[in-house]
């Protein structure tokens, strides 16, 4: 399963559409706070975007390493800094991935987390 988590209505339906074209199963959320109340993971990984109202995707991703949830997170964002860059190294992100998002680097992304999970 991959779980898609964007504010953005059509960024999100656009990565549902071309992820399940690509055969994968999805489940999207739009924000963080919904996704985090949801929570009921099985294997897979989650697609996260950084930028959010409400709890931004690097303490989404805090939140669930804190909860002991080793789930591999794939950090997408239009705004790339410093701090970003440092938070996901540090709550353990498989990737950072810039937006618009390259479907090559996005796809080996994913495999790579699938191999994980």
């Amino acid at each position: 399963m991959i779980y898609v988590v964007d504010d953005d209505d059509v960024v999100r339906d656009s990565l549902r559409a071309l992820l399940e074209v690509s055969n994968y199963q999805v489940s999207d959320f739009e924000s963080g706070d919904h996704f985090l109340s949801e929570l009921d993971l099985a294997d897979g990984c989650v697609i996260l975007d950084v930028h959010m109202p409400g709890l931004p995707g690097t303490e989404v991703l805090r939140r669930l390493r804190e909860r002991g949830v080793t789930i591999p997170v794939i950090l997408i964002t239009g705004r790339r800094d410093s701090q970003i860059e440092a938070q996901a190294s540090a709550f353990g992100a498989l990737a950072l991935i810039d937006k618009p998002l390259s479907h090559t680097q996005l796809f080996g992304a994913i495999e790579q987390a699938l191999r994980r999970s």
